[in-house]
């Protein structure tokens, strides 16, 4: 069980090592600290014939000190330096050498109450990476274990790899499964049926869910709604270890992320970390 965190010496760098811990402490996980440099930069950890005085190699190692201290004893982390023409692309080639399950990344910025704004680097991972992608809220600092996972049930074709992650990755950590369907209510009438066809659906989902997890394990749903999806998501309660999955767009490439306009919606309202699982994502040994 690997997990490649996108790792930089700032406030963000931080966020990103938290969720990934709070995400690998319940199963042990290995993580893999990946700090991307440009390519042919005169690096001692890249050229063990460089300069060891260049300043921007003290930089790195300087990383590596900080982003290593962040890790809580016993877990065990490696520190890479990877050179790529982007910091997106970095990450994803570690995470597909290292068969990784997931690649953390800390917002790039937050408007009120730690929501978020996806900055360039997790926009890139959320067209392009072919594994999950966690994206921690600004200022996020929980590294216990997480303590429930909410799916985002959607009701649209291609959402059976986000079920399946969702599924799986509460069996294995033995944490309460959440599904949720959201509603953004039509000003113009229908909200009842709406309403209606989202509890059948996620009902649904629910009936398989239970089907796969050991007996007694907890699995419950809801059925939030709202005038938009922002007013949808608040009135839904949030443990402070939670973590919300959702699926990739339908019009992703296969086995790509394309986070679409509800999932912005949501990622723009949520006091969580969004984990996205890719569409028709197989699922791997080393899946969160």
């Amino acid at each position: 069980m690997r997990y490649v965190v996108g790792y930089t010496p700032t406030e963000r760098g931080a966020d990103a090592v938290a969720l990934a811990t709070s995400l690998a402490l319940a199963q042990g996980a290995h993580l893999d600290l990946v700090y991307v440099v440009k390519k042919g930069a005169p690096y001692v950890a890249l050229n063990p014939e460089g300069s060891r005085v260049n300043a921007r190699e003290q930089e790195v190692l300087a990383a590596e000190r900080q982003g290593l201290g962040l890790i809580p004893q016993g877990l065990p982390a490696t520190f890479h330096v990877r050179e790529a023409e982007s910091f997106a692309g970095g990450l994803i080639d570690a995470a597909v050498e290292f068969k990784a399950g997931l690649i953390a990344v800390g917002a790039a910025s937050a408007g009120l109450f730690k929501r978020y704004t996806v900055g360039s680097v997790a926009n890139a991972l959320l067209h392009a990476s072919p594994v999950p992608v966690a994206l921690a809220p600004r200022g996020y600092q929980r590294t216990a274990p997480i303590t429930r996972l909410t799916l985002a049930v959607g009701r649209r074709a291609g959402a059976e790899a986000a079920i399946e992650t969702a599924i799986n990755a509460a069996k294995r950590r033995g944490v309460p499964l959440r599904l949720v369907s959201l509603v953004e209510l039509d000003a113009a009438g229908d909200s009842g049926e709406a309403i209606n066809a989202a509890h059948i659906h996620a009902n649904t989902v629910l009936t398989a869910a239970s089907g796969k997890v050991p007996a007694g394990h907890e699995v419950s749903v809801a059925v939030a709604h709202g005038r938009s999806i922002e007013e949808a998501i608040d009135g839904l309660e949030w443990d402070d270890g939670e973590i919300l999955i959702v699926g990739s767009s339908r019009l992703a490439e296969k086995n790509r992320i394309f986070l679409g306009s509800t999932a912005n919606k949501v990622l723009r309202a949520l006091p969580v970390p969004m984990v996205v699982v890719p569409r028709d994502y197989d699922v791997v040994d080393s899946a969160p």
